[in-house]
């Protein structure tokens, strides 16, 4: 390999390929630089300033994830004045709105009334819906910083909550842009983008309507990207903790797609669900259904046993029995008018195992060939 595409990472030479940026090659070889606003599949856009490092002879702290790597390139990633200043833009980011992760700072009377204030604000007593799952909470923890050391920027945006699947928590935004570029780039419903300027700048759907009045599809890519609490699942905002759970991965079963999801499960009840990122065929992407359409699991309307109905009620009934039924009625439609008085719909958006088996079920068992599927949801 020529001497052009190695690079040098804290001492150890390594070899990249063109195109790759200083991020890539670092995570390729296991060298950890940390990322807020870097989102896999989507451009890099240096937003955060996160993961910024050293580079010789550079005049500045060029971002990892937006510079290209390059021939004869010296790079730390842990230097003194590369920790500083993610220090600083930590300490920026905490001091901007209500990050009550427990990191502001060690003034008990200055804590207790920004927390009351974030009570408030929150209209809850608990810190942050997202304590134990937050990678600026992470990051203040690693680097050892708080937010009092720059005045508390106060955040003029209410929170939105008439939507019927995501809070919208402008308070704890850290504008990385993660969502937007989500929204864009991975699902492209272009919903939602960046609106205002400077210190207003906030994240809008398009004429800064909620997202119930947007073109918003409630995909929820945006929440499962949100490094902080900005964005929530609204069923599951304070009222399940991470360490609470337990993730069970499955395949979702809407449609035939096959998008791997996690279940997370506490107290035997589906209180969550997350894509599996690192998953074919959807790579943590998932619908409207396959996230938030989970609550018929634990309904106390839903029906688990079969009904038969006698003389106009309905009793319940085994499985066994159900089924024996059934087989008999059909069996007796087919012996007394002919196989093709029946007619059998399956989905298209079912598996192919399950329409293998309908169709089977068709013509070996009720002896026609009058199946079909409808081609839409």
């Amino acid at each position: 390999m020529e001497s052009k595409n190695i690079i040098v990472i804290n001492g150890n030479e390594f070899v990249f390929e063109p195109g790759e940026t200083i991020l890539d090659v670092a995570r390729r070889n296991d060298i950890d630089i940390p990322t807020l606003c870097h989102l896999k599949g989507a451009a890099p856009t240096g937003e955060c300033r996160i993961c910024v490092v050293e580079v010789e002879g550079a005049r500045n702290l060029p971002p990892a994830c937006a510079t290209p790597a390059a021939g004869g390139m010296v790079v730390r990633t842990e230097s003194p004045v590369v920790v500083e200043s993610r220090k600083t833009i930590l300490r920026l980011m905490l001091s901007s709105g209500n990050h009550n992760c427990a990191v502001r700072g060690s003034d008990d009377q200055d804590w207790t009334r920004f927390q009351i204030d974030v009570h408030k604000s929150d209209n809850s007593t608990e810190l942050c819906p997202v304590w134990g799952d937050c990678k600026l909470q992470d990051l203040a923890y690693r680097y050892q910083v708080s937010g009092d050391r720059f005045p508390r920027t106060e955040i003029g945006y209410p929170m939105e909550t008439v939507n019927p699947f995501i809070v919208r928590d402008f308070s704890r935004c850290i504008k990385c842009g993660r969502c937007v570029q989500a929204c864009n780039e991975i699902q492209v419903n272009n919903a939602i983008s960046f609106g205002y300027r400077g210190s207003e700048t906030k994240i809008i759907a398009a004429g800064d309507r909620a997202l119930k009045d947007s073109d918003c599809v409630f995909c929820g890519e945006c929440v499962q990207v949100c490094p902080v609490g900005a964005l929530v699942e609204k069923d599951a905002r304070y009222t399940v903790r991470p360490w609470e759970t337990r993730k069970v991965k499955t395949t979702c079963t809407y449609c035939g797609v096959g998008c791997q999801i996690y279940l997370h499960v506490k107290d035997n009840t589906v209180v969550k669900v997350t894509g599996a990122e690192n998953s074919q065929p959807n790579y943590g992407s998932l619908c409207v259904k396959g996230r938030f359409g989970y609550d018929f699991v634990s309904s106390p309307e839903r029906l688990t046993k079969p009904l038969i109905k006698e003389n106009g009620e309905f009793r319940e009934a085994s499985w066994d029995e159900a089924l024996d039924l059934v087989a008999k009625k059909m069996t007796n439609f087919r012996d007394t008018h002919g196989p093709d008085c029946i007619g059998v719909l399956t989905s298209a958006r079912t598996t192919n195992e399950d329409n293998y088996m309908a169709q089977k079920l068709t013509r070996a068992v009720f002896k026609t060939n009058n199946i079909d599927h409808c081609a839409r949801l």
